[in-house]
C-alpha cells in the first residue's frame, strides 16, 4: 500500500536456543534516491517504526500458534514525498493485515 511496500520471509528457528526467539523482526529501508538529506530519511524511518510499534500485535498474534517459526519483515519506502503520520499508519495497518492473512 503506497507509500510503503513490505517484503517478508517466514523462517524456521534452530532447535538450540528457543527461549531467546523473537517471533517477529523488522527493518526499514529508505533510499537515498528518494531523499538526499538524512534528516528526511530519518524522519520517515521514525514514522514507519512508530506505526509498526503501534500495530505489531496484528502479526505477533498470528505468529503465536507457531513458536518455532520467525517472521522477518522489511518495509521499503516507495514515495519521493514526505507523508503525514496518519497516512503511514493506515498503510502499515493494511500491510500487516495482508501479511497476517497469508500466514
Amino acid at each position: 500500500m503506497f507509500p510503503l511496500r513490505v517484503v517478508y520471509l517466514l523462517t524456521d528457528q534452530p532447535d538450540g536456543d528457543l527461549q531467546h526467539v523473537v517471533p517477529v523482526k523488522m527493518m526499514v529501508s529508505v533510499s537515498k534516491r528518494h531523499f538526499k538529506r538524512a534528516v528526511k530519511r530519518n524522519r520517515v524511518k521514525r514514522q514507519v517504526r512508530e506505526a509498526y510499534r503501534q500495530n505489531k500485535e496484528i502479526v505477533v498474534s498470528s505468529m503465536a500458534d507457531s513458536p518455532n517459526r520467525q517472521l522477518l519483515l522489511g518495509f521499503i519506502w516507495m514515495s519521493d514525498e514526505l507523508h503525514d503520520t496518519d497516512t503511514v499508519e493506515r498503510s502499515m495497518q493494511v500491510l500487516l493485515k495482508r501479511v497476517a492473512d497469508k500466514l
